[in-house]
């Protein structure tokens, strides 16, 4: 419900004239350290959504925030006409990061990395090939293209048309996938790891069967690890728990430890498909955005993220699935999800209204679905922070 007088349902909270593409926030959050966030009142939370993966080092890292504010002391913006000192050393480490050979085009956000990834699938495939298939359940964006791309047709019907070459096919079921091709084929896209989808992770094989179809119909398969990206489950991308080798893949969101910027990568021989003036961006791999992701990637290398999110993962699965209203916990690494039995608890109540109760016992998650909350903390959160938060969260699900 909106707020009649704009943004700020809440007492205290400003008056803001934005539209209302979501709904009015209960907090005002003003600082931020580590796993810790603090309000406009001062009270004190512990951050278990981490702007949705976002803030994967933790707010306010001291290294990122240096380089940000060096950078923003030197130069802020000269556009893609002309080479900035970080863009080749981030694209660098990312293809390494990916197993070599590919090529990196930076934009500023997740659905932007897609859009790239679209339309480079389209110049590469030729015209006729244009169609690309994703997964029901999936979200990729909410441009027009990436919108229609999300295998959520709910959230289709306000904005048709949309623009064609989408079709959307079963998780998990490589068969239906193959059924489905047509002629106009041009590429595969899928999570690992469907985040927004309700954190379902895709079934052993399933990635490497999408492989080989592709492989057979000359497909590209194209990975969207814009979520599960950057150490996040685990590994540098969720993917390389099945060992496949993808065409393109696109993230964003923990790149830059909350600055923003998006980045599709792709083998070079598909990349060599676009020509210049086929893509463009005029904030996309400016020097801040960049300065932000060297200085994230670096602390990442350094302090091994994949093994801190698998371990930091691990006990925190195992905590919150002893919570005795939790049916089970799916997930990879630190991306993981917490089924709530609801109809046990008192009164009888869904995830969001939880998530609510743990947001004012200091605690912040969301609702991922009517039944499950998503857990995404900081890859660098203590046990001793897991144990809070899951005390926390043990209090607001007491049976």
């Amino acid at each position: 419900m909106t707020h009649p007088e704009g943004m700020g349902a809440a007492e205290g909270m400003p008056r803001c004239p934005l539209m209302p593409t979501y709904a009015a926030p209960s907090v005002m959050f003003v600082r931020g350290e580590g796993t810790r966030l603090w309000d406009s009142s001062g009270k004190e939370y512990l951050d278990f959504l981490c702007g949705l993966a976002v803030t994967s080092l933790g707010h306010a890292h001291p290294r990122v925030t240096e380089a940000i504010a060096s950078q923003a002391g030197r130069l802020l913006h000269t556009s893609n006409l002309f080479a900035t000192e970080h863009n080749a050393p981030v694209a660098q480490t990312l293809d390494r990061l990916l197993g070599g050979g590919g090529q990196v085009f930076f934009a500023n956000s997740g659905a932007e990395a897609n859009e790239a990834a679209i339309k480079v699938a389209r110049r590469w495939a030729g015209q006729g090939r244009h169609t690309v298939f994703t997964a029901l359940q999936s979200f990729h964006g909410r441009t027009l293209s990436t919108l229609h791309a999300t295998g959520q047709p709910e959230k289709h019907e306000p904005f048709q048309p949309l623009p064609e070459g989408f079709r959307h096919v079963p998780f998990g079921d490589a068969s239906a996938l193959e059924a489905a091709l047509d002629p106009s084929a041009a590429a595969v896209l899928v999570e690992p790891v469907q985040a927004e989808g309700g954190v379902n992770v895709a079934p052993a094989g399933y990635l490497g069967e999408l492989s080989e179809i592709c492989r057979d119909r000359g497909l590209l398969l194209m990975l969207d690890e814009v979520q599960t990206g950057m150490a996040r489950t685990g590994r540098w991308f969720a993917h390389q728990h099945s060992g496949v080798r993808p065409d393109v893949v696109t993230m964003a969101k923990a790149l830059g430890n909350g600055m923003p910027i998006g980045a599709c990568w792709a083998r070079a021989e598909v990349a060599a498909a676009f020509r210049p003036g086929d893509h463009g961006s005029t904030f996309g791999g400016q020097p801040l955005a960049t300065a932000a992701a060297r200085a994230t990637l670096e602390v990442m290398e350094q302090i091994d993220a994949p093994g801190l999110s698998e371990s930091a993962g691990e006990r925190l699965r195992s905590a919150v699935e002893a919570i005795p209203a939790v049916l089970h916990v799916r997930g990879q690494g630190l991306l993981l999800a917490a089924e709530i039995n609801v109809n046990a608890l008192p009164e009888a109540v869904s995830a969001a209204d939880v998530a609510a109760g743990c947001l004012r016992a200091g605690l912040v998650v969301n609702a991922v679905t009517p039944t499950a909350l998503r857990l995404t903390p900081p890859i660098t959160v203590s046990g001793d922070e897991i144990d809070e938060a899951v005390a926390i969260l043990s209090s607001c699900l007491a049976l």
